[in-house]
Parts: C-alpha cells; structure tokens; sequence
C-alpha cells in the first residue's frame, strides 16, 4: 500500500436501519477494517449490554460475508463496494488531492473537458462550478483584469463573467459605473 495514505483511509458513522436507534462506526485502516456498535435500547435486556467492536485485516474482511452483510443493511451496498475496493488496494487518487491542487489541474482542461468532469461526481461539480477556478481561467484568458471588472465579478460572479460577450461586459461595467456615481452624488 502507498506509504503517503494516511492511516484512516475511510470513516463513517450512522443509524441502524428503523426501529432500530442502535449507533454504529465503520473505519478502514491502511491494515484493518474496524467495526463498531453501541446498543441503544429502553428494553431492560439491553440496558447492560457493552459497546461491540469487530477488527479483521483486509483479506479477513474480504472473506467475512456476515460482517459485509451487516455493513450492507447499515450504510447501503455503495459503502460496501467502496470499502471493498480499498481492500483490494483500489484507491481513487484523484480523490485524495486537496481542492486548491484540482482547482490548478482543472484549470488547465479545456471547457468541453470541464463540463465533462463536473458531470463525474458532487465534488468535481462543485470544483468546476466554483469561483476560484473560473477566476484563475478568466485570469489565464484576459491580459489584464481591471479594478472594475474584479469588482463585477464578485457581484455575477467569475464564471458568468467569462461566458459573457465583451459587448454586454462593457454595458454592464458601465452601468455598474453609473450606478456608484449615482449613489456617490445622492449622498452628498
């Protein structure tokens, strides 16, 4: 396994599928997989029981169908799959990068390739959709960026500014221009 993992490489926490109020926790380790239950009960015979704890190594784990059962009914057959692919070394590594590296590497794409990334997942759509990366993009696209143009790009943000023609960003900066006149003159 690649020594610059972190140790945990997977956590998540839930409920135990209605009626159940039972609390569980699924870890996966760079070496285990580590699942655990707290019995949340009024019945009396459950008053005493103690919270549970199962370790099994990632080839134990891939052999123990009552444990993968058992995470299935609690966190879905997704968290499943994705715990069993961590076992078998299967890591998404493109993943692992923090937001600020991607936002440079997706800056670089050209915009089909973007608009087909952001369609991949939740993080990629928010990543592609985010003003930090259309701001370094109309940075790279535009010699300068003028104080007036940084200011409507905070108000309709990046993205919109490097979708619109040159035409409507000049009336806009204009009328954007009007208007602080305006207010300058009707506070005096």
């Amino acid at each position: 396994m690649a020594s610059w993992l972190p140790e945990t490489l997977f956590e998540i926490v839930g409920q135990g599928p209605a009626p159940s109020k039972d609390y569980y926790q699924l870890l996966v380790t760079r070496s285990q997989v580590v699942f655990r239950w707290w019995k949340i009960s009024l019945r009396s015979e459950y008053r005493s029981a103690k919270p549970g704890e199962a370790k099994d190594s990632h080839e134990e784990f891939l052999e123990n169908s009552h444990l993968q059962v058992q995470i299935a009914l609690i966190f879905g057959a997704r968290i499943l799959d994705y715990v069993f692919n961590l076992c078998e070394g299967k890591f998404d590594f493109l993943e692992r990068l923090s937001d600020n590296l991607l936002l440079n590497i997706i800056s670089y794409l050209d915009l089909e390739d973007i608009a087909r990334l952001s369609q991949t997942s939740r993080r990629f759509a928010q990543l592609c959709t985010s003003d930090k990366l259309w701001e370094k993009i109309v940075k790279s696209a535009c010699d300068t960026i003028t104080p007036d143009m940084r200011a409507l790009a905070e108000d309709v943000g990046w993205r919109q500014m490097f979708f619109t023609n040159k035409l409507q960003l000049q009336r806009q900066l204009r009328k954007r221009k009007h208007r602080q006149g305006s207010q300058r003159d009707s506070q005096f």
